[in-house]
């Protein structure tokens, strides 16, 4: 893994992910354009290409698809504790640290039961939450602070606490036609020679060329 070089202006992205070298990464993998920010953890998590996540942030027993955008301080699946047990501290789980016998291995079997799937082109605002067992669909954009509670639908725009979709990006068909064109999964290539059109044409006239 390439780690950046802090006094370097320019950066180009490859095949390899670019770790922050104040970055933390355990039993993870990632795609070719990844990229982690400075002191965000990850751990036993997929990223899918092109997707980054920047600085401060967390993130454990996630899928995270392609070209996803997550912004600082963010938390994908941060931890549950165990509300029916008489011991809700970490003590109860992670005994060993306090010299009180061996880690509980049951715990993370069931915090691992409940992973979070970004899907692709998904955007996640500074400081937002994303609760465990969460789906978040493709194209959809999680507001700043929002603490994501429930799966979110394609293209939806999501604020709050709890989160509640405020719009679609989109109209329906327009989604329909987007989710079948599936431009994430384009070869590297046909995205350079696309890159006008992303930058330049409405949905609509968009869905028209490529749909």
């Amino acid at each position: 893994m390439r780690r950046n070089d802090p006094g370097s202006l320019e950066k180009r992205l490859g095949d390899k992910p670019s770790i922050h070298r104040t970055a933390s990464v355990r039993a993870s993998s990632f795609g070719r354009w990844c990229e982690v920010g400075a002191r965000t953890k990850v751990a036993e998590s997929s990223f899918g290409d092109y997707s980054y996540v920047v600085n401060d942030s967390g993130i454990i027993y996630s899928t995270v698809g392609k070209f996803c955008s997550i912004a600082a301080h963010t938390r994908i699946n941060p931890g549950n504790h165990p509300l029916d047990r008489v011991m809700l501290s970490h003590v109860g789980y992670r005994s060993s640290a306090y010299g009180l016998g061996p880690d509980d291995p049951d715990f993370f079997e069931w915090r691992r039961a409940s992973p979070v799937t970004l899907g692709h082109d998904v955007w996640i605002g500074h400081g937002a939450v994303v609760l465990p067992g969460v789906t978040v669909g493709t194209g959809a954009a999680v507001g700043a602070g929002t603490i994501v509670t429930k799966d979110v639908p394609p293209f939806a725009v999501v604020v709050g606490n709890p989160g509640r979709v405020l719009r679609l990006r989109f109209a329906d068909v327009q989604v329909a036609d987007l989710l079948r064109i599936a431009w994430w999964n384009w070869p590297h290539e046909q995205i350079g020679a696309t890159m006008r059109d992303f930058r330049t044409l409405g949905v609509g006239a968009f869905c028209s060329r490529y749909g």
